[in-house]
């Protein structure tokens, strides 16, 4: 499913009547509410809609709205040693990303938690509507924990503990709305929702949840808590088996989308103001509301000249109107004629690049991570055999030496997968974020602290518990 249908206008009421000031539990404006707008699997399937117009945010400039994905690489690329601003120090708030100054009050980090939260919202609309959709439901069942598991991974990776919603809640509900909940329950209640969707879904969609989707995600859930190596290896190979392959051009993989590569990829589409984004016009010079963020910095450059092989022409590029900068060359939304990418849109703030949230290549290395199983290295050739597919595409030769250690796999991660909001979660679940991104923060004059590997919790939310919900250390 290419292009999403927008929601009914009664729907709209009931799913987004919710203000920035209380978005765990909107309440309807007019008559028309959840009791009475369910009434057959027709009208589940535009709330299940719903759940992925969350993720994929609205195209504005208004800090008010919800953006979704579209603000995903502040967060997980600018916080890394990945990317900065163009203009380092400049462009305000983006700013405390890269030099790990993020205040409370960011409105981008806002956003972020809204928005995942806005999504979780949508799916527990779905999951207490069920009951409409008759022999369909085990399906919407899983679509909807699959988008509530994501949201929530995203949330307990970036905050810590944070409270758990599971139902659609009232405004009274104060309680569930400002309780912090243990992260290893959060994780909990993350596997169990992906081990429902795996069990309830097929490989119908790339742009909807699917069960190699769920499986992949399910994978990197396990990757991260450390709980069960072996099954996240059982899960890549599932993956592995069912039809997936590398583009061998790795061009296509961005720019001919939904490609063989592409397991569960965020839609956009060109030139509709409805269903576009603006992040990939941010990451270029003087086009969207920034002067440019998300540029690359020396470091990803340097260990993509080295390593990257091929990827390295399709992943940076110079900078047309200033030369000694340099743009990432993923998601370009006005083209370039250099590389041979044609644009998606014909205004670059209006772009259709689509946002690849999890893709072969990704399985592949967790496949090996997942046999490494927290060691320092492997020898085993299955794995050795994955992380050779990911090198020979590049047009490297695999490991030479018969052993693939941690520091290789992880260099390997950051040139596969650079710009694709993998590099700082890469960083903790290695356990080296700490030591890389102090070293990063000296050498280019930042303040990165322990603390930093943490987000704040908005203090907009803080205020609205009245003091219920408590702080990140650090902040």
């Amino acid at each position: 499913m290419k292009k999403y249908i927008k929601i009914s206008t009664v729907l709209l009421v009931v799913l987004l009547a919710s203000s920035c000031e209380d978005f765990l539990s909107p309440e309807p404006v007019s008559v028309s509410n959840a009791e009475t707008f369910f009434e057959s699997e027709a009208d589940l399937e535009l709330a299940a809609i719903a759940m992925y117009d969350a993720m994929q945010g609205i195209n504005s400039t208004s800090t008010n709205d919800n953006h979704g994905a579209q603000v995903d690489f502040y967060v997980q690329e600018m916080l890394s040693d990945n990317t900065r601003s163009k203009n380092v120090g400049g462009e305000g708030e983006s700013a405390q990303f890269e030099s790990f100054n993020v205040t409370a009050t960011n409105g981008i980090v806002d956003d972020y938690y809204r928005s995942n939260y806005q999504s979780i919202y949508r799916a527990n609309v779905v999951l207490e509507n069920l009951g409409v959709a008759g022999s369909a439901a085990s399906r919407f069942e899983a679509e909807a924990k699959f988008v509530r598991a994501y949201a929530y991974f995203n949330l307990v990776r970036s905050f810590g503990d944070v409270p758990l919603v599971t139902s659609v809640i009232g405004i009274a509900d104060t309680a569930i709305q400002f309780t912090r909940v243990d992260s290893d329950l959060i994780y909990d209640v993350i596997i169990d929702d992906l081990t429902t969707a795996v069990a309830g879904l097929d490989n119908t969609y790339k742009t909807r949840a699917s069960k190699a989707a769920a499986q992949a995600l399910l994978a990197k859930v396990y990757l991260t808590t450390g709980t069960n190596y072996g099954l996240a290896q059982t899960l890549c190979e599932s993956v592995m088996g069912a039809g997936f392959v590398l583009e061998p051009n790795f061009k296509d993989v961005f720019y001919s989308e939904l490609n063989n590569e592409i397991i569960f990829a965020i839609d956009y589409v060109g030139d509709s103001s409805a269903d576009s984004q603006n992040f990939s016009a941010e990451w270029l010079n003087a086009v969207g509301r920034t002067a440019g963020v998300n540029y690359t910095t020396q470091e990803v450059r340097d260990a993509l000249d080295a390593l990257g092989g091929d990827r390295t022409l399709y992943s940076y590029r110079q900078d047309p109107l200033l030369l000694s900068q340099f743009q990432v060359a993923k998601f370009i939304p006005n083209g370039d004629d250099t590389l041979g990418i044609a644009a998606t849109s014909s205004n670059p703030t209006l772009a259709g690049n689509d946002l690849i949230v999890l893709r072969y290549a990704d399985v592949l290395l967790m496949h090996v991570e997942a046999i490494m199983a927290g060691q320092q290295s492997t020898t085993a050739q299955a794995a050795l055999d994955s992380f050779e597919e990911v090198r020979l595409r590049a047009g490297l030769v695999g490991d030479a030496d018969g052993t693939i250690t941690k520091q290789e796999l992880l260099d390997e991660r950051r040139v596969e997968l650079a710009f694709e909001n993998q590099r700082f979660f890469d960083l903790v679940r290695f356990n080296v974020a700490q030591d890389v991104l102090s070293a990063f923060s000296d050498n280019n004059g930042y303040n990165f602290s322990v603390s930093d590997l943490l987000l704040p919790i908005p203090q907009r939310e803080i205020n609205l518990s009245q003091g219920a919900l408590g702080q990140n250390p650090g902040y």
